[in-house]
């Protein structure tokens, strides 16, 4: 579903530092002293959940992207991406030594989130649409992705408590979903079905107003001490 950017949507960019801006899916190229060009524009946030793979530079085309390290179950803020076609590509940090490249294709006034995912021998970037609504009165939203490719299909589960996504085998996801704000919640995600416990989230406070995404990574069977199933959690947009 097309995001309605009308919207002047407010979004919380950063892991620590509250830093908001106005989405403005526009930027303006000067083609002569009195005429510009507002290119199409989408809105994207590049997230690391590849668990055997080095940290990485993000680049679009010929453009680097982040600033920082992109290691594993890191993520990129937020940022402006021309709309069309692209080629994205994951180097090894501070060499243009490829890790992975494909293409992606954003479209005008969308929100999305890339996410690179399964083993170094078998990347893959798994594209998301972020529908970034408005979370009602006391609430917050997230949304939650099974990005584990030998687990099996999974649930998130409120601690002792109600389950909240169901049923999500490797790259399936849900939509935004209400839960109540300015609570403090242990989430883990179980096999589905089951109260077998594959991984918690440290416990997190969901303020009203904000929309995050869970994400699971990680392996079943991990072939080392790093690279087991975890949960992590990223915020999306506080209004």
């Amino acid at each position: 579903m097309k995001t309605n950017m009308n919207i002047r949507k407010r979004l919380l960019l950063g892991t620590s530092a509250v830093c908001l801006i106005s989405i403005a899916l526009s930027s303006c190229v000067k083609l002569n002293n009195s005429e510009y060009y507002n290119p199409p524009s989408a809105f994207v946030t590049v997230i690391q959940a590849s668990p055997d793979e080095p940290n990485f530079d993000f680049y679009l085309d010929n453009d680097k992207v982040n600033s920082n390290i992109l290691g594993y179950g890191d993520y990129i803020d937020y940022f402006r991406a021309y709309a069309r076609q692209r080629n994205a590509h994951f180097y090894t940090t501070g060499t243009m030594t490829p890790g992975f490249s494909d293409t992606v294709t954003f479209l005008p006034n969308y929100i999305y989130s890339l996410f690179l995912a399964n083993k170094a021998s078998s990347p893959e970037l798994v594209k998301l649409i972020d529908t970034l609504n408005r979370p009602t009165s006391g609430n917050a939203s997230i949304r939650f992705v099974n990005l584990s490719p030998d687990a099996p299909a999974v649930d998130l589960v409120v601690k002792n408590g109600a389950t909240v996504v169901s049923n999500k085998t490797y790259k399936k996801h849900s939509s935004f979903v209400p839960v109540a704000g300015g609570t403090t919640y242990t989430f883990e995600v179980h096999q589905a079905g089951t109260g077998t416990v594959l991984a918690t989230l440290p416990t997190t406070t969901l303020n009203s107003g904000f929309v995050y995404t869970i994400w699971l990574q990680g392996l079943a069977t991990p072939t080392n001490g790093s690279d087991g199933l975890s949960a992590k959690i990223m915020i999306n947009a506080q209004f």
